[in-house]
């Protein structure tokens, strides 16, 4: 088929030896605000490098088998390098929002938080991986509050902190609500990098506050 033709051809070719790198290090100069005219546009280094990562992807198997281990290196280098930079970034994604008081919450390592504001009440809504489970009872405990009423400090069951869950590694989840937790194969991450999925994901933590007087607003997700 023209299809796995054309694959073909994409994993015999040496352009990701070429240009991946070079795509990554435009990433990084522009993470970094360093002046580079190569990287002088967002939206097309975005795209070429995401089609180019995705095509990579699949050549996976074929890759290995072409590259050396110095060419391998070269490339896992420069993704790492990205990697935390993006992260980084990532992490403020729901630091502008209402009370302004309230402390950033910190989303547990193998899971993420969906958060919504109401009436100048932040609530925030732990939810574990598949494979993931909470290290406390969560059934009725579906999410944490910030407000004036909380002395502008989160309801966590870990204590002085901003920390609202941990993931543990878990062959069954039974820990938390049969919403707290991602769909098999949409962990944080593939739910955040799909905006219908995301926008599902709030809508439902929106339904579960149905109790809750009031418009929801500043709503996120948050990978950890």
């Amino acid at each position: 088929p023209l299809a796995e033709t054309r694959l073909r051809l994409l994993c015999d070719s040496e352009c990701y030896f070429l240009c991946l790198p070079a795509l990554l290090s435009c990433a990084v100069a522009q993470e970094e605000d360093v002046g580079n005219n190569s990287c002088s546009s967002t939206t097309l280094l975005f795209k070429q490098l995401s089609t180019h990562l995705a095509e990579a992807a699949q050549c996976a198997k074929h890759i290995n088998s072409q590259w050396s281990d110095n060419q391998t290196a070269v490339v896992i280098n420069s993704l790492q390098t990205l990697t935390v930079i993006l992260q980084k970034h990532q992490k403020t994604v729901c630091h502008n929002f209402e009370p302004k008081e309230c402390p950033a919450a910190v989303a547990q390592s193998k899971g993420g938080l969906v958060c919504v504001t109401n009436k100048k009440r932040r609530y925030c809504k732990p939810m574990c991986n598949e494979g993931f489970d909470f290290a406390f009872l969560r059934n009725s405990r579906l999410y944490e509050e910030c407000s004036a009423d909380t002395r502008f400090k989160w309801t966590t069951q870990y204590i002085g902190g901003d920390k609202l869950a941990v993931c543990n590694k878990s062959s069954r989840s039974i820990a938390g609500a049969k919403t707290a937790y991602f769909p098999k194969n949409q962990d944080c991450l593939t739910t955040k990098s799909n905006r219908d999925l995301e926008a599902q994901l709030i809508q439902q933590f929106k339904s579960e506050l149905k109790d809750i007087e009031g418009e929801t607003e500043y709503d996120c997700l948050l990978c950890g």
